[in-house]
């Protein structure tokens, strides 16, 4: 044993020593190479001073990244997430020039911006150099995996024997979006997995297909499909009275969102309130990347705890001091994160040369939030997983957004997303790869929330966005450029119908409060119009006293699928064109403008007609399955999810067949709160967290 422990001591001390050797060379040879960079005096070294000038300011440099880099991504943690790329660059620059300064023949020198250039190079090439030597060890390479990733590891007991679980949330990755890219060769970790020719593999060359050890089965989201909704009934069993992912709560006279951190907090703690449980992740859980905890107790970069003080119960930007506190790491990132922004930069342009159509803005920080999205989240979160692995962890839940970000902006089907899942598909081996070392056996889950539907915006489409069209159908002023479109001639033209008067009389038309104006909110193609004058959900019969040609004009107007209505007489409707009123109870006899929606509309619509915070008038826009399952979102985004229609209902899960199957034949997967329970039960077959599964509520049932 000790003999073994020498070895593993010399081998270590063997790789420092050549990734010593090598920064040494590649510090000589930038010193060749670049003018402002210089390794001796002025009047000329020997060969002898100027190698050992490098040698030992490349220890030093080394060294004081060993020593100061933690306490230096300490402090980074205070600073924006997006500016934490650029400042990589410039404080290890700061720590080459401190280290040059300690070298005893003070010749050395660097120019600042040299000298970032010249520390980025070394600490690409450490890093490499330190990879390759520790591929066919190991143990070297599981000890790097738990510096890069997991650095409080040794302070938890050992590991369980029975199986870990660790599912993968490819955010926005839709069923048939999968399939496409399996068939397409660009996910061969995927196309293994469910042994599809062409992936290899154990049993099988190229060509051949490999056993399969995982099932793919799709789901159908609820009407809100969409991160806050879908995420929040899968890690806490509820997302009730989560009608999108913005709206408006008359009681508390407030605008919710689900990505803002406060209300992230708010919704995780009615879910708990309601379910009578922490989450799915209760018990030795492990939450990285998300909008929500799951009751786990290893949580970083959670956006519900993001707003409290940090302190032991708010460690969610831990995952990035886990993952930059090694220079090299940091370094490696940064580097990507400029390479993504200018790929962005590039698609975007060649995107506006070709006049690609339907297209959407892309300037602004839109390329520095992509390039977050698809390096550094996709990077520290990929580097959590591993850690909680490696540390024995039993459930482990992380959000990988990549895709759903450019896919917005970019098309859910374009070469840009494609180019995403092919490195999407590249960590899911990565992960793959470090289960091989991790202290107990693990099964890899690999789910999405929602899909993504394409289609133009309906501002692009008609020439006046969702909120112009409210106003216009209320009496209200509207933007010049909205009125002379063809569709904001038909919104003037039905308000005049109805009230039986012109409804602009130059100065004298009476232009109601501003309390009084409608609020409208967009979640992709669904949009949410409520009047935060009137304390309760209003009624079909209220809104036609008050505004006799709104719910016309938006029922009528070709963009328009559908809208959902209080009722008096008939508790719920649903309207659609041509004067259609169809009562909830009677949709499945009669879907009327459902019926293009396919199967689960109307339980749908009946769902979230039970939720307190339902808007007043809840709009889903036109849905046209002939044209590529096209939708019109409400927002600018060209590929688009948050209502009904289409790809964007339906994602998927990937689950191994150790599991028992997810539902039984000729049954569906339909709801977020499904997909929970479904997961639980595998946590409990795999000796899981045993969180008792609370009754189900009564709407639930329902």
């Amino acid at each position: 044993m000790r003999g073994e422990r020498w070895r593993r001591v010399a081998s270590q001390v063997g790789r420092s020593v050549a990734v010593w050797a090598v920064s040494t060379v590649t510090m000589l040879v930038l010193a060749g190479i670049l003018p402002d960079f210089q390794l001796q005096s002025p009047d000329g070294d020997s060969a002898t001073s100027i190698a050992m000038t490098a040698a030992l300011g490349a220890g030093a440099f080394g060294l004081l990244s060993a020593l100061a880099w933690p306490l230096l991504v300490r402090l980074l943690l205070l600073v924006p997430a997006l500016v934490l790329g650029l400042l990589v660059f410039f404080l290890n620059g700061s720590l080459l020039i401190v280290a040059l300064r300690l070298v005893p023949s003070g010749d050395s020198e660097a120019a600042p911006e040299t000298a970032v250039i010249v520390a980025a190079v070394m600490s690409a090439v450490a890093s490499a150099t330190g990879a390759a030597l520790a591929v066919r060890d190991d143990d070297a390479y599981r000890r790097r995996l738990y510096r890069l990733a997991d650095r409080r590891r040794r302070t938890l007991p050992p590991s369980p024997s029975s199986p870990g679980t660790v599912f993968i949330q490819l955010d926005g990755v839709g069923h048939d979006v999968l399939l496409d890219a399996v068939g397409k060769d660009l996910m061969p970790t995927i196309a293994r997995w469910l042994g599809s020719a062409g992936s290899g593999g154990p049993g099988g060359g190229p060509g051949v297909p490999a056993r399969p050890t995982h099932r793919l089965t799709p789901w159908r989201t609820d009407w809100s499909s969409q991160t806050g909704a879908s995420q929040l009934g899968i890690l806490h069993g509820s997302n009730h009275d989560v009608p999108a992912f913005r709206w408006y709560e008359k009681a508390g006279r407030e605008v919710m969102v689900c990505n803002r951190p406060a209300n992230a907090a708010e919704l995780q703690r009615r879910a708990i309130d309601r379910t009578g449980d922490g989450g799915l992740l209760a018990g030795d859980g492990a939450s990285r990347g998300n909008l929500f905890s799951g009751g786990a107790d290893e949580q970083a970069l959670v956006l519900s705890i993001a707003t409290r003080r940090r302190g032991r119960d708010n460690r969610s930007r831990a995952g990035y001091f886990a993952y930059f506190s090694d220079p090299a790491n940091a370094v490696r990132t940064a580097l990507s994160f400029v390479a993504e922004v200018g790929r962005e930069l590039g698609q975007s342009s060649r995107a506006r040369a070709r006049k690609v159509r339907p297209r959407v803005s892309r300037g602004g920080l839109y390329p520095l939030v992509r390039a977050f999205a698809t390096v550094v989240e996709r990077d520290v979160v990929v580097a959590a997983v591993m850690g909680d692995m490696l540390a024995g962890r039993t459930a482990v839940y992380a959000d990988l957004v990549a895709y759903d970000e450019v896919a917005h902006h970019s098309g859910p089907c374009g070469r840009d997303a494609e180019k995403v899942l092919e490195r999407l598909d590249r960590a899911l081996a990565l992960i793959e790869n470090v289960a091989e070392h991790a202290p107990r056996p693990y099964r890899i889950v690999v789910l999405s929330d929602h899909g993504q539907s394409p289609g133009e915006t309906f501002r692009s489409r008609y020439g006046l966005g969702l909120g112009d069209l409210v106003r216009a159908g209320c009496g209200l002023p509207v933007p010049r450029k909205a009125q002379r479109t063809h569709s904001g001639a038909e919104a003037r033209a039905a308000v005049r119908a109805a009230l039986r008067r012109p409804v602009e009389e130059g100065g004298e038309q009476r232009r109601p409060s501003r309390r009084s104006e409608p609020i409208v909110l967009a979640s992709g193609n669904l949009g949410l119009v409520s009047f935060p004058d009137v304390p309760h959900r209003m009624t079909k019969e209220e809104i036609d006293a008050r505004h006799p040609a709104l719910l016309t004009t938006l029922a009528n107007h070709p963009g328009v699928g559908f809208l959902l209505v209080r009722s008096e007489q008939h508790d719920g409707l649903v309207l659609g064109a041509y004067g259609a009123e169809i009562p909830l109870d009677r949709l499945d006899d009669d879907p009327g403008p459902l019926k293009v929606f396919g199967p689960g509309a109307a339980d749908a619509v009946r769902r979230t007609h039970t939720f307190p915070n339902a808007a007043d008038i809840m709009v889903n826009s036109a849905y046209d399955p002939t044209e590529g399952g096209e939708v019109l979102a409400f927002e600018e985004q060209i590929g688009s999810h948050g209502g009904l229609g289409g790809a964007q209902g339906k994602p998927f899960l990937l689950s191994p067949l150790a599991f028992s199957v997810p539902v039984g034949d000729g049954e569906d997967l339909v709801g977020a709160e499904h997909v929970h329970r479904v997961l639980r039960r595998w946590l409990r077959e795999s000796n899981g967290p045993q969180v008792p599964l609370a009754a189900e509520p009564e709407e639930r049932a329902a």
